[in-house]
């Protein structure tokens, strides 16, 4: 998942950046609320992380523009504002969950799970196709019964074309859920992880379509 946090706090910012993208999400912080609204109209952002007490553009200013521009990428309030009336301001403003600071970043990796679950159709945090297994609480990978050790942009790889098997993911969206808004990716990047991926599980694990990007088969022997 391609996340943006949206935090002024450089201290929870810092924390929040450093726990996600070791449970292998790609993230990009960012301080403004002008930021965030430009990031919400970026349609490779899968979710974006929002403070509500923000600089230029306050939270909910940020939530009731996108959303008047139809954006529908997933937003989860994070903010100090722990009243009733804030929080169902929120989340009528079109936020899709609410956290209140100070917060464990464990039940935010859950909030965010429980999100991409919502946002891809998903009843649980198991993902498979045929003898693929990927289990987004645990990290776990599994293959005809073997515990596969990836890295994180190989996981993040995998999870992405595994929430959409059997359908081809674009190369463009890809390299951005994987490397990030703000990475300079190298033009051969995503064929050499491409290459780790099916040295690690099979050569028929990921098929490329050419001209288009990828794709995990739906039901993988």
């Amino acid at each position: 998942m391609n996340i943006i946090v949206v935090e002024d706090d450089i201290r929870l910012g810092t924390a929040i950046k450093r726990a996600l993208e070791h449970l292998a999400y790609t993230v990009t912080w960012l301080r403004t609320g002008v930021e965030g609204l430009e990031a919400l109209r970026d349609q490779s952002v899968d979710l974006v992380l929002l403070d509500l007490g923000l600089p230029e553009k306050d939270g909910i200013e940020v939530i009731t523009e996108a959303r008047r521009l139809k954006v529908k990428t997933p937003i989860l309030v994070m903010t100090a504002r722990d009243s009733i009336e804030s929080r169902v301001r929120g989340l009528d403003a079109g936020a899709d969950d609410y956290m209140t600071k100070p917060f464990h970043l464990d039940e935010l990796a859950a909030r965010i799970r429980s999100l991409a679950r919502r946002a891809q159709g998903l009843a649980d945090n198991q993902l498979e196709s045929g003898a693929l297994s990927l289990n987004l609480s645990t990290l776990e990978v599994t293959y005809q019964a073997r515990r596969i050790e990836l890295t994180r942009r190989e996981f993040a790889l995998l999870r992405m074309l595994m929430e959409r098997h059997g359908k081809i993911v674009r190369r463009e969206s890809i390299e951005c859920s994987v490397y990030g808004m703000d990475s300079d990716v190298s033009p051969n990047a995503l064929e050499v992880l491409v290459h780790s991926l099916r040295r690690k599980l099979s050569p028929d694990a990921i098929r490329t379509v050419r001209g288009f990007g990828y794709m995990v088969p739906r039901d993988l022997s």
